[in-house]
């Protein structure tokens, strides 16, 4: 897709069934690992969202031979590391920015981040606090580009657990590399848990430990990171198929295949808060069906589950009566302020939202009014405007549908496979 798209999505409801895409999540993790592995690995399916090429940039960019077939991504990490100085190009990925600052300080790797789109404005203070207190030197300055230097020192690493579970996830990564233990200690609750257990799985299968305790993790130091095969095929993602799931609760009958039901995915949790709401959900091995129900409104904690706000409040804008989503002040923080975009859109379709500094109260309607809505250079509002579509009186005319790219760009390809109706324009067609 190009830059600058508009897509036009009418109401027909959408039925049949969908393959989850790998999760984004998990994929960001799995090649991270597997280049720490130092050997050759191969990461299925193949996926090229925007946040996973910046991702494979970035390994690259620290010595990582990276090959892509039809099917899967081979990694071959015998030269990680020896590139001693690198620029690591992020594009709008959060999880590749503060992940990989951590990893290149335990690689003694001399290394400039550089951003795009929101990325730059996103928050680093902890990192620019803390790499300086175990040895690394960290240029002036707040946001990016970053330039650190100098190799990361194990000790104590105290850090708030409500800004983004992402640093948490950075350190846990690296501080296994280092030549002694560490300590990761808490000073505010712990959001987005599911994330950080998303991550320890993952070291585990990659023969890594972190133990959690009452204030935080320990690391030992001096570990080694060990592909566990071959092949390593990383599973499907709840947070895109939210997207999927609540069109089935808005109308038609909507099945997605491949996810697993024990997921460590916190974003899981959309199949319970989708029976709260009202649809009939069925969850089996491998497959989430959903279709619609009398929808009512309920309250929504969204501390553990960012990602899902934007799909979830659609629902509640066709709930009967009135939803609350609370605990979402992180989403201010994000490629858009997720929550002054939903507010707006929302509006746009007639809702009426009442938006707070960490909370959405939606008072349901039955219909939204058509017409159109803005994407903000946001993947997840973007597929979120798609789904409230569905209810739509008359089409909903999509700005900047091309941000899909940044996580999911076969959406619309789902989307219509469904029988959903969505015209997509790019500028010059």
């Amino acid at each position: 897709m190009h830059e600058q798209a508009t897509a036009t999505v009418g109401s027909k409801p959408l039925r049949g069934t969908v393959s989850a895409p790998p999760s984004k999540s998990a994929m960001h993790r799995a090649l991270i690992a597997a280049a720490l592995s130092g050997s050759r690995v191969r990461i299925t399916p193949h996926w090229d969202s925007q946040d996973i090429l910046a991702t494979l940039d970035a390994l690259a960019a620290l010595g990582v031979r990276v090959e892509k077939t039809a099917d899967a991504i081979l990694l071959d990490a015998a030269a990680l590391g020896q590139p001693r100085q690198a620029v690591l190009r992020c594009r709008e990925s959060g999880s590749t920015l503060r992940f990989l600052i951590p990893v290149a300080a335990a690689l003694g790797v001399s290394a400039r981040f550089e951003g795009a789109g929101r990325l730059p404005q996103r928050p680093l203070a902890d990192y620019r606090r803390l790499l300086p207190e175990h040895g690394v030197r960290v240029s002036a300055g707040e946001g990016l580009p970053l330039s650190i230097e100098g190799r990361l020192r194990p000790g104590r690493y105290a850090i708030g657990g409500d800004v983004s579970s992402q640093y948490i996830t950075g350190l846990l990564f690296a501080l296994p590399l280092l030549d002694g233990d560490s300590e990761i200690v808490l000073t505010t609750p712990l959001e987005s848990k599911g994330y950080i257990d998303l991550t320890l799985d993952l070291l585990r299968a990659f023969g890594v430990q972190a133990r959690e305790t009452a204030t935080g993790y320990m690391v030992p130091g001096r570990q080694r990171y060990c592909a566990p095969a071959a092949e390593y095929r990383v599973e499907g993602d709840w947070s895109q198929a939210a997207f999927f799931l609540c069109a089935g609760a808005l109308g038609g009958d909507v099945r997605v295949t491949g996810l697993l039901p024990d997921s460590r995915q916190g974003d899981r949790a959309v199949a319970e808060i989708l029976r709260r709401l009202g649809a009939s959900v069925t969850v089996s091995a491998g497959e989430v069906r959903v279709r619609p129900g009398l929808l009512r409104g309920c309250g929504i904690d969204a501390s553990q589950i960012p990602d899902l706000v934007p799909a979830l409040a659609v629902v509640c804008a066709a709930a009967e009566g009135v939803s609350e989503i609370t605990g979402a002040a992180r989403l201010r923080l994000k490629e858009s302020d997720r929550l002054a975009a939903m507010a707006e859109n929302l509006r746009r379709c007639g809702v009426e939202v009442e938006e707070g500094p960490d909370r959405l109260r939606i008072v349901g309607r039955p219909r939204f009014l058509g017409g159109e809505r803005l994407g903000f250079n946001d993947h997840r509002i973007v597929m979120a405007m798609s789904v409230a579509a569905l209810r739509g009186q008359d089409p909903f005319i999509i700005r900047g549908a091309e941000s899909i790219e940044k996580s999911y760009p076969g959406f619309f390809e789902d989307f219509t496979s469904l029988g959903g109706q969505a015209h997509v324009v790019c500028l010059g067609e």
